[in-house]
């Protein structure tokens, strides 16, 4: 059974990475040869730092990443303050099931939808271009919101719920108990959430092929235009250089969290030991009388 596990295991991780791993080798191919590879060259790098359309893809990309991972992690962690503070419990999960649509949504089902609702209210107010930057970035931080709201409401919940109040009674306002208390214990789920949907809206296509103008191209549409005629291996590099940059972004994360953990581990440590030498202490002035 063990064995057939194993076999599982391997098999599944070597269908996600194998593909990857592909991509990543031929990026330093010498030729555009995507069947053989001929030698290793930096030459597709290169072509990628010429290519202005690429770049202009990617910038595009990066500031609507950017954009829409910080607008919803500010309103995600209001949503989710609030959710924690709520004292109705219906209400609470009721919010929080309509919070989690978005993500059980199809891609294309919230694409199509966004995009009739971006244009009915374009036709409405008269506008002459009715699918742009804003339109794109709305849809983004709507599918992004509840991954943000799915990791910082489970911080609210792990966090001593006396410390604001103990914060308060030191004569914090309600506002200075929430940065000065709050904020830190919650600060890992913030992160979490914002790399989440920093890399959500990058690797996004289907949202942002229904959503956006055409005076705005993001690098997955670029991508997918050139499949009509032929992908080049330069794009193969910026691929590359992109499960880069997504993976040590995770493993700072996971460091981030982990350090979090260890020094919660260390601090009840040192709280066991403190009541056992008390404890002790105690014993021994007992035993003394």
């Amino acid at each position: 059974m063990k064995i057939l596990s194993k076999t599982y295991i391997a098999l599944i991780l070597a269908i996600m990475y194998i593909p990857i791993l592909v991509l990543m080798l031929f990026s330093f191919n010498s030729t555009n040869n995507t069947g053989v590879f001929t030698g290793f060259s930096f030459y597709w790098y290169q072509e990628l730092f010429r290519s202005a359309e690429t770049f202009a893809a990617l910038k595009n990309t990066l500031i609507l990443a950017v954009s829409s991972a910080v607008t919803a992690t500010l309103i995600g962690t209001a949503a989710s303050l609030g959710l924690h503070r709520m004292r109705s419990k219906f209400l609470r999960g009721t919010i929080t099931s309509l919070t989690n649509i978005p993500m059980m949504n199809p891609d294309i089902v919230t694409g199509i939808s966004m995009m009739l609702l971006f244009v009915f209210v374009g036709t409405r107010l008269g506008s002459t271009e009715k699918l742009n930057f804003w339109t794109l970035l709305i849809a983004h931080v709507t599918f992004n919101l509840p991954y943000v709201i799915l990791n910082v409401t489970p911080k609210f919940r792990q966090m001593d719920k006396h410390l604001p109040e103990a914060a308060q009674d030191l004569g914090c306002t309600p506002v200075q108990s929430f940065f000065k208390v709050e904020l830190p214990c919650i600060m890992p789920g913030i992160v979490t959430g914002f790399i989440m949907a920093f890399t959500l809206s990058l690797d996004d296509f289907v949202i942002s092929y229904f959503c956006s103008g055409s005076d705005f191209q993001t690098l997955p549409i670029l991508i997918y235009s050139m499949t009509k005629k032929e992908v080049k291996p330069d794009i193969y590099a910026l691929s590359t250089l992109m499960i880069i940059a997504i993976l040590a972004l995770l493993i700072l994360s996971n460091l981030s969290n982990g350090r979090d953990d260890g020094l919660a581990r260390l601090h009840n440590w040192r709280s066991r030991v403190r009541e056992k030498v008390q404890t002790r202490r105690e014993a021994k002035g007992g035993g003394a009388k």
